[in-house]
């Protein structure tokens, strides 16, 4: 690699910059990318739980051709009390050069990125950012309107409902749908959804699910996040106010598509059978496994433009991810 790269947030990304991954992305979602990465070893390191990020990470380096080694918290050293950069810094001294960082530490990617030599990708750091979540979603939601073509979703309502407060997956999507001239509104209860919240990202709040669901192109549920402190007063409650019911989703406007980065609490934030909705029946179509399947692309036209690797026909330098710095 000519030089170490990192990405660790979408807030602040270069906009031209954000169109050509989900450029290469767009492409690799439809046909499979060169082994480009064969002699690079990749980490995985997941310090909290996962299943869909974990695994799309893997199955991109391996198509790739990366090596790739799986480090988890209760496997490594970490459990005897060793510091996250100094777990990270041996993996490196074994020659491990890109690191895919998850932990319940809020800016703990940047953190490494400041103390190791190789490339780090945050795959999700506390309540701060989930990047690739947020690019894979936004190529779903532009892949669904066919607008593809220079990724313009001007004119376009995302909703983003439930839990926000807690998500980190509701910032990325912020960050990349707005950079894009999409209008993004979050709507939940008050103490999960503050105005406050809104006025820090930059987009648009709102309690009433009812008034803005006939408004939406888009509609990302969010799970309630109970272990990050995620309190309701009861599930039915919840699910009265705030639930994407198949009701409420029978009224969606034509072209309107449901989504969901998962894991889903099917019954409390969205019903089966709009999860599950191929467009049929009077519900919009459900792009939840096309977002499990489309992380897959997104995460190799990551890896190929963190360590500025071409293969994707994105030029020189000056047009791949930005160093760690300028981020």
């Amino acid at each position: 690699m000519s030089q170490h790269r990192h990405l660790l947030r979408l807030a602040g990304l270069p906009t031209e910059r954000l169109r050509a991954v989900l450029g290469l992305a767009n492409t690799d979602a439809d046909v499979d990318p060169q082994p480009v990465l064969r002699g690079v070893s990749l980490a995985t390191m997941f310090f909290e739980d996962s299943t869909r990020t974990r695994t799309s990470f893997t199955l991109a380096a391996q198509k790739l051709g990366a090596s790739v080694v799986d480090l988890s918290g209760s496997g490594s050293s970490r459990s005897k009390g060793e510091s996250l950069v100094d777990t990270v810094k041996t993996v490196e001294a074994m020659g491990v050069g890109v690191f895919v960082v998850r932990t319940s530490q809020a800016g703990a990617a940047s953190l490494i990125a400041s103390a190791v030599k190789g490339s780090v990708i945050n795959a999700g750091d506390g309540r701060h950012e989930h990047p690739t979540q947020g690019l894979l979603d936004t190529l779903a939601f532009a892949r669904a309107h066919k607008r593809t073509d220079g990724f313009d979703l001007s004119g376009l309502t995302f909703a983003i409902v439930g839990d926000c407060a807690h998500s980190r997956v509701a910032r990325s999507d912020v960050a990349a749908m707005t950079a894009l001239g999409a209008r993004v509104v979050l709507c939940g209860p008050t103490a999960m959804c503050p105005p406050s919240l809104g006025a820090a990202l930059g987009c648009e709040v709102t309690s009433d699910f009812e008034a803005l669901l006939p408004e939406a192109d888009g509609v990302q549920m969010l799970r309630v996040q109970f272990e990050r402190g995620a309190r309701i007063a009861s599930a039915r409650q919840y699910r009265d106010g705030y639930a994407l019911t198949t009701d409420r989703a029978s009224g969606m406007k034509a072209g309107a598509v449901v989504m969901h980065p998962g894991p889903m609490n099917r019954g409390l934030e969205i019903d089966g059978a709009v999860a599950d909705s191929d467009g049929s029946c009077g519900l919009p179509p459900s792009l939840v496994l096309e977002q499990v399947r489309l992380g897959v692309a997104v995460r190799t036209a990551v890896l190929r433009e963190v360590l500025a690797l071409d293969g994707g026909g994105l030029g020189p330098a000056a047009e791949r991810l930005p160093t760690e710095a300028s981020l």
